[in-house]
């Protein structure tokens, strides 16, 4: 499938989508109202006027940039320190058997618990949001770097040292390749969860953000509000991800095209 059949096939979807919710929530049935009740759900006009509103009008702009700043500093923060760990735990197999059980239960804790601790902690400022998506982001990215240096062909990694690979010369040649893609795979989902982490701190508390209008419109019973913000930040996620796909594929060029991809 060519890449410009994709993107069509893509847009197909959310238009069809879009369709589907203008055609339930605004054509009268028998009984002269909608199948689903507007209140609900707003319609798709209701909500591209008011995203409309916001840009036009600017106030989005502040909010954005400070959800922005929150989820790219929980997404780095969260990447190096996941890739880092993941590396030395990999390389280092005691260390890893001595901190297993307990990366498993710091894994295992609900990250809404932690919010109000971090809040506690940092206050209502940049720093309990960026602390929430590091959490998140963290263990996605440990474990599958982890994954991907212990995933190195044996054979690959002999021929290395029969060549009179150093350590340094391994980890550059051997490990970090056999990482980079297990890597990216979970950046790609890191993303995600680095805007979760900031919209679920505004959300608990804050004074601006998306998480914030999201909240606000929510209390005044807004439902066209709470979908525009949503919309807003799924596209802002996207947005995100795409770069994170310039960047990998710019870094991954030796890596042989699958028959998959030249389908």
């Amino acid at each position: 499938m060519s890449r410009s059949t994709l993107i069509l096939l893509q847009l197909l979807v959310a238009v069809a989508a879009i369709l589907l919710w203008h055609f339930l929530t605004t054509i009268p049935y028998s009984d002269g109202k909608p199948l689903v009740p507007p209140f609900f759900f707003s319609t798709p006009l209701d909500v591209v006027a008011r995203i409309h509103k916001w840009f036009s009008e600017g106030t989005i702009w502040r909010h954005l940039w400070i959800t922005l700043t929150e989820a790219a500093l929980a997404f780095v923060v969260g990447s190096v320190a996941g890739v880092l760990v993941g590396f030395w735990f990999a390389r280092q197999p005691r260390v890893a058997a001595v901190f297993d059980p307990y990366v498993k239960m710091a894994n295992a804790l609900p990250r809404i618990v932690l919010a109000p601790i971090f809040t506690l902690w940092f206050g209502l400022g940049i720093l309990s949001k960026v602390a929430l998506g590091v959490t998140l982001v963290f263990f996605i990215v440990f474990f599958n770097v982890y994954q991907g240096v212990k995933e190195v062909s044996p054979t690959v990694l002999a021929n290395a040292r029969m060549l009179g690979m150093n350590e340094r010369q391994l980890m550059r040649h051997v490990y970090w390749p056999s990482a980079l893609s297990w890597m990216f795979s979970s950046l790609h989902t890191s993303v995600g969860f680095a805007v979760v982490g900031a919209v679920v701190g505004e959300y608990l508390g804050s004074a601006a953000g998306l998480g914030y209008l999201i909240l606000q419109a929510e209390s005044t019973f807004d439902i066209a509000g709470v979908f525009a913000g949503m919309f807003v930040l799924s596209v802002f996620v996207i947005v995100i991800d795409l770069l994170v796909t310039v960047v990998e594929k710019r870094l991954l060029v030796w890596r042989p095209v699958t028959a998959e991809t030249q389908k």
